[in-house]
């Protein structure tokens, strides 16, 4: 399962990317923004997407916003969740195999759509490396999210 949500920010880029998902076979629920409201504010649709990958352990989200980095803040602090920004296909890559990350950001405003759909691809293909120490280290954040509840 693809969660996906943007607000005023990314939400032209939100379109391109779920109309590639539908024709590339994956499933994807569009969590909103479901017009363009030049009012929102990306926290909002970042804690209902992460809150929903947060329950579920199969499930990946996709956010957006102008610089990405808001919403990743945002959806980093619903325990469970490993946001990490996406600024190219090695940063997007790297964050699957190293830290099984499970809601990529993007950046609307920095990001074309041939480099976003690019990242989107391989951050998908991309599993969690499974390496001792990456294993390790997650644990510890997981370990740490529950002490701080």
């Amino acid at each position: 399962m693809i969660y996906i949500a943007a607000d005023h920010g990314g939400f032209e880029l939100k379109e391109q990317i779920k109309k590639f998902l539908a024709r590339t076979g994956h499933k994807a629920i569009d969590l909103g923004a479901h017009e363009y409201t030049a009012t929102d504010d990306y926290p909002d649709f970042s804690f209902s997407l992460a809150e929903k990958v947060a329950k579920n352990k199969n499930a990946k989200g996709i956010l957006l916003c102008r610089s990405g980095q808001g919403a990743c803040i945002a959806a980093n602090k619903v325990p469970g969740i490993r946001a990490s920004q996406g600024w190219n296909v090695a940063s997007a890559c790297r964050s699957r195999a190293d830290d099984n990350g499970n809601v990529l950001c993007l950046g609307a405003d920095f990001l074309s759509q041939k480099e976003t759909l690019s990242i989107v691809t391989a951050w998908l293909k991309t599993p969690f490396s499974k390496l001792a120490r990456h294993k390790r280290r997650i644990k510890k954040i997981s370990q740490y999210e529950k002490h701080t509840r």
